[in-house]
């Protein structure tokens, strides 16, 4: 049976990163995690390093250029395209431009989780990233990735809600992700227009963002809204686009056309008129509609009790104490959604720090901790993107707009403990015999180790089999 973990050894593990070995354990493990509000860097070196968003969009709709210019002069030639030198040599350009955006952005997340003097803040931008999900399945969404984590998440999160919430909705990476930048109103300048000119072909209401604001980044599941209010709230999303792409851009639609992979307004694609959603009439115009709107969703008592819940059972259960659920949700309505308001009063509770793990470690969580306790504060040569996916949790490719599931039953199959075995392996033997064990496992979780624990260090047959059984241990896969 393993002993109870100290306050110490919680703060370090269920609301932080894992420990490393050279970690001094808090003496006060709350002040130790509020302290950290005022040291957070919300641009740390490895994100600074990467492109903005403005950047990856200008690099990737150049080499898309390239490739239609490419087909284009294989056509004039009577070329196949699929077969064409010059095309396949542009298509390869753009998929590597892909790759590396992808390869360069899921280091740097890596990087800064290693190096980070301030984990649990830390913990909390992959929370929120999770939160405002989106999946890089499309070249548009993948090049976006960590610029969206960098420029929507990382300043907002010890800011408010509804501030967050706004820069998330109108970041490129989500515009593209549900398509809302293809969203055209019916009676829009530009929506007429199209239906006059190809009517069999009229320009459509997309309602994806709508949909996912209000069930999984506000109000949350079954809270009282219909598909009117979800039909009615596209249509006041209707021109919010991104610069120089999408309906509207270009010759005959905005003069100003803004910056390339910038959110954009388009007025000639924006539904006019009044819109009445969850009974209360917005007769806004332009893009303060939809921000009126999301100003509503994001003070709602419905969407305080749901972000209270799912920080709850992040930091504290799977199914998260009630009595500090509405705690939280009381602190999230009374401070106009001040999010340090709400971790304030979860590092206060007193169920935060039951002294038993009762959260098992997600793939990217347990690589973070054993990358940590074994002493790694940079990325060296490794990739981590090909290391989450033999895990089965892919960065930033949930494959749903829900994100990650946040309970034990999603990541505690025999299937994925092998896979966690096996990387284990590989940590342990890169660390050869320089790191001993046993003197390592009450630096990572003091007085957390049990008995077993311990003996199985103690009899293991190598130094390298002795880190990999702890790594793989039930103390270090829970927190």
């Amino acid at each position: 049976m393993a002993p109870s973990p100290s306050p110490a050894s919680i703060a370090l593990n269920r609301f932080g990163l894992g420990a490393r070995p050279d970690d001094v354990p808090p003496g006060d493990p709350k002040r130790w995690l509020l302290d950290q509000f005022d040291r957070y860097d919300p641009r740390p070196p490895a994100f600074a390093a990467l492109p903005d968003g403005t950047q990856l969009a200008a690099e990737y709709f150049a080499d898309q250029m390239a490739l239609a210019e490419a087909r284009k002069q294989a056509k004039a030639a009577a070329n196949d395209p699929k077969q064409d030198a010059a095309t396949l040599a542009a298509r390869k350009d753009v998929n590597a431009g892909v790759r590396e955006a992808y390869r360069a952005a899921t280091n740097a997340r890596m990087a800064s989780a290693l190096a980070t003097e301030t984990p649990f803040v830390e913990r909390l931008v992959h929370f929120w990233a999770n939160h405002f999900a989106l999946s890089a399945d499309k070249p548009q969404v993948t090049i976006f990735a960590g610029a969206y984590e960098m420029e929507a998440i990382r300043p907002h999160v010890l800011g408010r809600f509804e501030d967050m919430l706004l820069a998330v909705e109108r970041h490129p990476a989500m515009l593209y992700y549900l398509d809302q930048f293809r969203s055209v109103g019916p009676d829009s300048r530009a929506g007429l227009r199209a239906a006059q000119l190809r009517p069999d072909r009229p320009l459509g209401l997309n309602e994806n963002l709508a949909r996912e604001i209000m069930e999984l980044h506000t109000l949350g599941v079954r809270t009282g809204y219909a598909q009117a209010d979800v039909t009615e709230f596209a249509r006041a999303l209707t021109g919010w686009s991104i610069g120089g792409k999408g309906p509207g851009a270009g010759p005959g639609g905005d003069k100003d056309d803004g910056a390339l992979g910038r959110f954009q307004f388009r007025p000639n694609i924006h539904e006019p008129g009044t819109r009445t959603i969850l009974g209360k009439a917005y007769s806004e115009e332009g893009e303060g509609q939809a921000k009126a709107v999301l100003h509503r969703l994001a003070t709602s008592p419905a969407t305080a009790k749901h972000v209270s819940t799912k920080l709850a059972r992040h930091f504290v259960a799977d199914d998260p104490p009630p009595a500090l659920v509405d705690r939280m949700t009381a602190a999230f309505l009374k401070h106009d959604g001040d999010l340090t308001a709400v971790y304030r009063v979860l590092i206060a509770a007193p169920e935060s720090w039951a002294a038993v793990p009762t959260k098992f470690k997600s793939p990217w969580e347990w690589t973070v901790s054993s990358m940590r306790g074994l002493g790694r504060r940079d990325l060296g040569q490794t990739d981590i993107a090909p290391m989450q996916n033999q895990l089965g949790q892919p960065v930033w490719r949930p494959g749903s707009p829900a994100g990650y599931d946040d309970i034990a039953a999603t990541w505690a199959s025999p299937d994925a403990l092998m896979r966690r075995v096996e990387l284990a392996q590989r940590f342990a033997s890169t660390a050869g015999d320089r790191i001993d064990a046993r003197a390592l496992a009450p630096k990572l979780m003091p007085a957390a180790v049990s008995p077993a624990t311990t003996t199985a260090l103690a009899q293991a047959e190598s130094g390298a089999t002795a880190l990999a059984l702890l790594l793989v241990s039930p103390e270090f896969q829970r927190r």
